[in-house]
């Protein structure tokens, strides 16, 4: 764990309101099924990492981000961690329509200090506003998370979606229905994981 201060260039403040999410998962997760049991054995990697290499691409000039499913706070109360160091005018909106991860959204926001706005409710029920920035992890397809972006973005906004192996034919269906530019990144924590970072989203068909 201690190379992420290096890793991430973040302060030991930062890591160790990290180290207390990561704690509170462990807790909550023996009474919540929140995150895949599996995952468990290794959540400082698969989740606290993964959610951690997004943020670099968040534009220093972003403003606000709404992150989609938000489910135990991956991508987006993570990056609002770090963002309390690095960008604190940044305003974090997470949206969930669990009761019980909502529970455990506002506790994590709790016990970092970490000021975020946590919605309970479906994405499509959550009043439209344009957003700097749109985060979602492991929530649906590339096609169906645009189909939802698209309402909350303006001209600069900025997508940023993790993705697995079937990235591509992902990108494939999604291209059938919307016109976008989208740069591919690596993952620096898994091997078939890429990021994809997605702007300019219009609707075929229109102009």
């Amino acid at each position: 764990m201690m190379n992420f201060i290096k890793k991430y260039n973040v302060s030991r403040e930062t890591f160790e309101k990290l180290k207390s999410y990561n704690q509170t998962l462990a807790e909550w997760q023996k009474k919540f099924n929140l995150v895949s049991k599996s995952s468990m054995e290794n959540a400082w990697s698969r989740h606290f990492e993964d959610s951690a290499q997004l943020f670099e691409y968040i534009p220093e000039n972003a403003k606000s981000l709404i992150d989609f499913g938000s489910g135990a706070g991956f991508p987006a109360m993570v990056i609002a961690i770090i963002a309390g160091e690095k960008t604190p005018y940044l305003n974090v909106v997470m949206v969930e329509s669990i009761r019980k991860k909502t529970l455990f959204l506002n506790a994590v926001a709790n016990v970092t200090k970490t000021p975020v706005t946590i919605i309970n409710d479906r994405i499509e029920n959550i009043p439209l506003q344009n957003f700097d920035v749109i985060t979602s992890r492991a929530m649906a397809s590339l096609k169906e998370l645009l189909e939802y972006a698209y309402k909350f973005c303006h001209k600069n906004t900025v997508c940023i979606f993790p993705k697995g192996k079937k990235y591509a034919s992902e990108l494939s269906e999604a291209h059938k229905f919307w016109r976008f530019k989208c740069r591919v990144v690596q993952s620096i924590v898994s091997e078939e994981g890429k990021i994809l970072i997605i702007n300019n989203i219009s609707k075929k068909g229109r102009k």
